[in-house]
């Protein structure tokens, strides 16, 4: 398999797990940290697209608890975007791009998941 590009914080369990699945089964893997290193809006953009806003916003997390009620409430596409864009622990983790031009995407992780990249 060719590079995977990881993107995540540093401290969260699921992240580490992947990175660590990966890394075990030799996956070339670049880690990109989203709360140090920001986020693309025209990525974020292309993964809207790809994966949907819904699987992207990450509603059991402390960054969704900690927003106020009424920027929770009647979200949408446009309102995910900005929230994801002004808070990127907002999305769900790890997101991970590969393929031959990391055009497949992959939303969270599970075993379905680390068998499709080959560390099951």
């Amino acid at each position: 398999m060719s590079e995977v590009t990881l993107y995540g914080i540093a401290n969260c369990d699921t992240v580490r797990k992947a990175r660590r699945a990966l890394d075990a089964a030799g996956v070339n893997v670049r880690f990109v940290d989203l709360r140090k290193d920001g986020l693309d809006p025209v990525r974020l953009q292309r993964w809207v697209e790809v994966a949907g806003w819904e699987a992207l916003v990450n509603r059991r997390g402390t960054t969704w608890r900690q927003l106020p009620e009424d920027e929770r409430a009647g979200m949408d596409e446009g309102r995910a975007f900005a929230l994801m864009q002004a808070h990127p622990t907002l999305i769900k983790r790890p997101v991970i791009e590969h393929g031959a031009n990391g055009e497949a995407l992959e939303v969270g992780w599970n075993a379905t998941i680390a068998a499709r990249l080959g560390a099951a």
